[in-house]
């Protein structure tokens, strides 16, 4: 079942590699029998339906996830069963892929008004002016 990230863009499951674990947390005595703990690995370096500008911000807002190979790994456990789990854990990279898609504004160089410039002027002679006329007095 491939990941629906927007209308455009949808993941394989060959992009995906799973691992469950045994979790810690709720469940009782099942915790120790059940591997109810996933692991998400998503092979960004093997990705090829994602656009490579959006690759790169991925990795950039993946931070610690990302690792040394280059994939993103994810980990759910705070659910009780696995299928809970994996639900959570792709929800996660669903959010995270559509925070890379979101492509950030130019910052446009602007200088300030004249007038602003002149307010900041006055103001700040209006200060000194201030300062001035404290040293001047005494406290005798």
């Amino acid at each position: 079942m491939p990941l629906i990230v927007s209308e455009q863009i949808e993941i394989p499951d060959e992009e995906f590699e799973w691992k469950f674990v045994r979790s810690s947390g709720p469940g009782g005595q099942n915790v120790n029998k059940v591997s109810s703990a996933v692991q998400l690995r998503f092979l960004l370096p093997r990705n090829t339906s994602l656009p490579g500008a959006v690759r790169g911000r991925l990795r950039r807002l993946a931070g610690q996830k990302l690792v040394d190979d280059g994939s993103i790994l994810i980990a759910a456990r705070r659910e009780r069963s696995q299928e809970q789990n994996r639900r959570a854990a792709l929800e996660r990279l669903a959010e995270l892929i559509r925070a890379a898609l979101i492509e950030p504004k130019v910052r446009k160089k602007t200088r300030p008004t004249r007038a602003s410039m002149e307010r900041r002027i006055e103001s700040k002679k209006r200060r000194a002016g201030t300062k001035r006329s404290r040293a001047s007095s005494s406290w005798d």
